[in-house]
């Protein structure tokens, strides 16, 4: 959805946190690499919203950034304006009673895969020579 939007929109994002960096040379801007299943965003903290939610910024396994949409090229920023904290969502995943049903067959359950599976997979190979 972040691509079709237009660069400096207002939008609202919540994903995994897989990289937390601030580089030395970047006058206290953190930058936070964010992941779902539809893709990855970067998050741009600027030093004074990090001193209002350092919480949120050190310690978030999952985090929702609201902010503004920037756009260089193939990359997508969202320049953050506040910052919420949503590891509890993680968390509830490991209090689920019952068993967790999945649509995937135990590994054990599966001998051979399919002739010509992983064909379907990787597609027909190019002879590089």
């Amino acid at each position: 959805m972040l691509p079709s939007l237009k660069d400096g929109a207002r939008v609202a994002v919540a994903s995994l946190v897989l990289i937390r960096q601030q580089p030395g040379t970047a006058s206290g801007v953190i930058f936070e690499t964010l992941e779902d299943e539809t893709g990855i965003v970067n998050a741009i903290i600027w030093p004074s919203l990090f001193a209002k939610q350092r919480r949120e910024v050190l310690t978030a396994t999952m985090l929702g950034v609201h902010g503004r949409l920037q756009r260089e090229g193939d990359v997508i920023h969202v320049i953050a304006d506040r910052l919420v904290d949503l590891g509890h969502i993680l968390r509830g995943l490991t209090e689920l009673d019952g068993p967790f049903e999945t649509p995937l067959p135990r590994a054990d359950e599966v001998r051979r895969p399919e002739p010509g599976s992983l064909r379907l997979v990787y597609g027909e190979g190019r002879n590089f020579k």
